[in-house]
C-alpha cells in the first residue's frame, strides 16, 4: 500500500512539473510572438490607409479614436498632402456579419465621398460567399460603392431599397459591410446611423423568416435568408 501511495505522489509531482514547464514555454512563446504580431497588424493597418486614401506624398496625422453608434471603437486617420487635409481613413466594425464581427477601413474625401475601402477582417464569413467582400464592392465590380456619399446615396443593399448590389447568396454579409461603412461615416460626420435602413435591416434579420412557417411550401435557406422571399413567395426552412 505504501508503494502505491508513493507512486501516486510521484505521478502528481510529475504532472505538476510538466504543467509548469509547458505553461512557462507557452508564456515564453507568446512573449516572443507578441511584437511581430503587433507589427504585422500595424503594417496591415498602414497599408489599408494608403489604399483607401491614395496619393503620392501624403502624410497620416494622429489617429482619433471614437465610439461608433453600435458601441464599437472606430479610429479616424486624417490624411494630408502639402499640409492640406485631403481625406480621412476610418476603421470601423460591424457586429452583424454572418459569422461575427467584420472590420473595414473606409476612405472618404473631405466631402464625404467614398474613395476606397479595405477589409481588414472578414475571417468569420462563409468562404466563397461573404468572404468575397474585399473585392465585391470595389470600383468596376457589381457592388461598387466607390464614389458614393452616405449623405447623398442610400448605401444599403438593393434588397432593402438601397443602391448596393449584395454579394450573391450572401445578403447578411453584404448588409454587414454596408453597416461598417455607415459606422465609419457616422463617426466621421457625427451623423446618427442607428436608425439607418441598413441598421434596421440588420437589427431585424429574422423578419425575413416570418413567412417561412407555412406548411404549404418549402425552400432552402441561403445565407440565413429565405430563397424565395425576394420573389414575394412564402416558404419554409427545410429540416
Amino acid at each position: 500500500m505504501a508503494k502505491l501511495e508513493n507512486s501516486l505522489k510521484n505521478m502528481v509531482l510529475s504532472l505538476t512539473a510538466i504543467t509548469v514547464i509547458v505553461g512557462g514555454l507557452l508564456g515564453f512563446i507568446a512573449s516572443i510572438t507578441a511584437d511581430p504580431i503587433a507589427q504585422a497588424a500595424a503594417a496591415k493597418q498602414q497599408a489599408a490607409i494608403t489604399a483607401v486614401v491614395p496619393g503620392e506624398g501624403t502624410t497620416v496625422g494622429e489617429q482619433v479614436k471614437k465610439t461608433a453608434a453600435n458601441g464599437t471603437e472606430a479610429i479616424i486617420f486624417p490624411v494630408s498632402k502639402d499640409g492640406k487635409l485631403i481625406g480621412n481613413a476610418v476603421q470601423a466594425i460591424s457586429k452583424n456579419g454572418f459569422g461575427g464581427n467584420i472590420t473595414v477601413m473606409v476612405g472618404f474625401d473631405v466631402e464625404g465621398n467614398i474613395l476606397g475601402y479595405s477589409v481588414l477582417d472578414c475571417s468569420n464569413e462563409t468562404p466563397g460567399l461573404g468572404a468575397k467582400m474585399p473585392d465585391w464592392f470595389q470600383e468596376g465590380q457589381k457592388g461598387n460603392v466607390i464614389g458614393m456619399n452616405p449623405a447623398k446615396n442610400n448605401v444599403t443593399v438593393s434588397k432593402d431599397g438601397g443602391e448596393v448590389d449584395a454579394i450573391t447568396a450572401a445578403t447578411i454579409s453584404s448588409r454587414a459591410f454596408c453597416d461598417a461603412v455607415a459606422q465609419a461615416y457616422g463617426v466621421l460626420s457625427g451623423a446618427d446611423v442607428t436608425t439607418s435602413a441598413s441598421q434596421q435591416a440588420i437589427q431585424q434579420p429574422t423578419d425575413s423568416l416570418s413567412c417561412c412557417q407555412s406548411d404549404s411550401c418549402q425552400c432552402e435557406m441561403v445565407d440565413g435568408q429565405c430563397a424565395k422571399e425576394a420573389a414575394g413567395e412564402c416558404c419554409k426552412q427545410n429540416k
